[in-house]
């Protein structure tokens, strides 16, 4: 026994021994509970960290994830810039002939000279779209800008028809009247 407040009582004869030992089991017993809740409040604070670690590093992953698509889309456009300014078309005075496309819901328009008319009709040349202007590119150029990033080709069409042409020419009431590749609008 070492309480000795204990020992006093229990030589004058005012508790018995079991009273002495239930005294010390409830407070044993409150002891470890009291070392569980302890440890319970350490758990949770440990999990709580744990937790703010890991959204911390999954936010971190995805801040990540954005900067390098932005970093990387950033160079394709870099690239394409490029690839436009190292191929484009010089136009000069003799480019006259007003060239109107639709762009973005808005009608735009270049100036080319006949020659560069005739092979944006055929399929020769492209229309790229650089710095809020627009350039002349060839095709294979405008094909490989368009790999990289469609918005960027403005006018690129191939001679291939869609497989619906047929389709169309049997039920259009105007297949029978042509219309002339020169005609400007």
């Amino acid at each position: 026994m070492n309480n000795p407040f204990q020992e006093q009582l229990l030589k004058a004869g005012l508790v018995t021994k079991k009273q002495v030992q239930k005294a010390k089991q409830d407070i044993n017993r409150k002891n470890r509970q009291q070392r569980a809740t302890r440890e319970k409040a350490i758990d949770e604070a440990q999990l709580k960290v744990q937790q703010a670690a890991e959204e911390k590093a999954q936010h971190d992953r995805e801040l990540n994830r954005k900067r390098q698509e932005q970093a990387q889309q950033k160079a394709i456009s870099i690239e394409i810039n490029q690839l436009i300014n190292k191929h484009r078309l010089a136009r000069d005075e003799s480019c006259e002939i007003a060239y109107n496309f639709e762009h973005k819901g808005k009608i735009r328009r270049i100036y080319v000279n006949h020659e560069m008319q005739q092979k944006i009709m055929q399929g020769k040349l492209g229309i790229a779209r650089i710095e809020g202007g627009y350039e002349l590119v060839p095709s294979n150029i405008a094909e490989k800008i368009q790999q990289r990033n469609e918005k960027r080709v403005v006018i690129f069409s191939k001679d291939q028809q869609p497989d619906h042409a047929a389709d169309i020419a049997e039920t259009d009431p105007y297949s029978d009247y042509n219309i002339p590749d020169d005609l400007m609008w």
